[in-house]
């Protein structure tokens, strides 16, 4: 399973951004660091075991299951059993960028504004789209590989 590309994209261009957030002089780059400091275990994990499954929803929606894709189903069991732990670090994400947004605005920065805008729609869409996209493939793969779906899992 590869996480689909325009998701991983816009993952390393938030990443990349970050990363330049946190350079800057001041309380800017204060506020950056703490987000960073946040970010990073939550973008390891969502790499890990959140996205990947995402890269079978284009076969998926062609109709085609193998029996290989039952390798989702344990990452989907895991983003299921971490959900409640991902939507914690989302709030505390978001905690982060309102004070990022907050300090760029007292500071005039706009691009740090707009970034903190756009990060803050990336976590919106995860919790509304990405997450629940990727827990209904595993649903999806249990109801078309039974026998997969019975197979225990080992991590």
């Amino acid at each position: 399973m590869i996480i689909p590309a325009a998701v991983r994209s816009e993952h390393e261009t938030l990443h990349r951004e970050l990363a330049e957030a946190t350079k800057a002089p001041g309380r800017i780059g204060e506020a950056a660091r703490t987000l960073a400091a946040i970010m990073h275990p939550h973008f390891l994990r969502e790499d890990e075991y959140a996205m990947p499954p995402l890269g079978l929803l284009v076969r998926l929606a062609q109709g085609t299951v193998s029996p290989e894709m039952a390798e989702a189903l344990p990452l989907v069991a895991r983003l299921k059993a971490e959900l409640p732990l991902m939507l914690e670090e989302h709030r505390a994400i978001k905690g982060a960028l309102l004070q990022l947004e907050q300090v760029a605005a007292a500071e005039g920065n706009a691009q740090y504004v707009e970034f903190a805008h756009r990060l803050m729609l990336h976590a919106e869409s995860e919790e509304e789209v990405l997450y629940p996209a990727a827990i209904l493939v595993g649903e999806y793969l249990k109801v078309k590989l039974p026998s997969a779906a019975q197979a225990p899992i080992h991590r």
